[in-house]
């Protein structure tokens, strides 16, 4: 899936940022991590909340599996199938994926500048 399809996927939810993760990508709202594209399929954030409303739409939860280790349930399902089809309907999932996200608490902190520190001389402009 294409950076242009995950915008239009999102565009209630716009600005969202894409950043590489996993060997997929990490979609985010607001800072807030609310979405995984991992082996070309798209997993909404959940938590207790909204499991099972995602279960009941026929999603599935995302569980990875390290060799010799039991396998990991993570707080992602995929978006049930008629979502991807249906604007409105993909509105109402990722809103509650971005509401899990929320709920989680956390934000991604921002990234460390890459230019330069300014120089003591110079004037700042607020």
């Amino acid at each position: 899936m294409d950076d242009e399809t995950i915008h239009e996927l999102f565009a209630t939810l716009q600005p969202i940022s894409i950043r590489r993760m996993f060997g997929g990508k990490g979609i985010y709202a607001d800072g807030r991590i609310l979405a995984l594209l991992l082996n070309g399929e798209l997993y909404l954030k959940t938590d207790a909340e909204t499991a099972s409303r995602f279960e009941a739409g026929g999603a599935r939860r995302w569980t990875y599996q390290r060799e010799g280790s039991a396998p990991v349930a993570m707080p992602y399902h995929t978006v049930p199938d008629e979502a991807l089809d249906d604007p409105d309907l993909m509105a109402s999932w990722a809103r509650l994926a971005f509401e899990a996200a929320i709920r989680h608490g956390t934000k991604k902190p921002p990234g460390r500048s890459t230019r330069p520190a300014a120089s003591k001389t110079s004037k700042s402009i607020d």
